[in-house]
């Protein structure tokens, strides 16, 4: 059985690295058919680097319209304040480690990379 979904964690606060892998990489999944579902999780300092670049922003809502998803880690999002402003760009805030523990135990559906 081929894989055909792939989780994206980025925990990183780097922009640069944040744009230029996982959103590029993430971004070209879907419409180029290497994954049939992709999920882009931001935990911790990527949260912080989603509300400060408009980039990061203008890019996420690009690619949410060929079907790539979004999460954020509630705990952090809450931490810094920033609950509303993620859930308004379509950032979904919940308990992402369940996500990702699912994706981790099942790796015959499930790819991970992580940043």
């Amino acid at each position: 059985m081929k894989k055909e979904n792939l989780l994206i964690v980025i925990s990183t606060g780097n922009i640069d690295s944040i744009l230029k892998f996982p959103l590029l990489y993430g971004g070209v999944s879907i419409p180029r058919g290497y994954w049939k579902r992709v999920h882009i999780m931001f935990w911790g300092a990527s949260i912080k680097s989603v509300i400060k670049s408009k980039k990061i922003r203008k890019k996420v809502k690009e690619i949410q319209k060929d079907g790539v998803e979004f999460s954020a880690c509630i705990v952090c999002a809450q931490e810094y304040g920033v609950v509303k402003k993620l859930e308004k760009r379509g950032i979904i805030c919940n308990h992402t480690g369940d996500l990702l523990n699912q994706a981790l135990q099942n790796d015959k559906k499930w790819s991970t990379l992580t940043v």
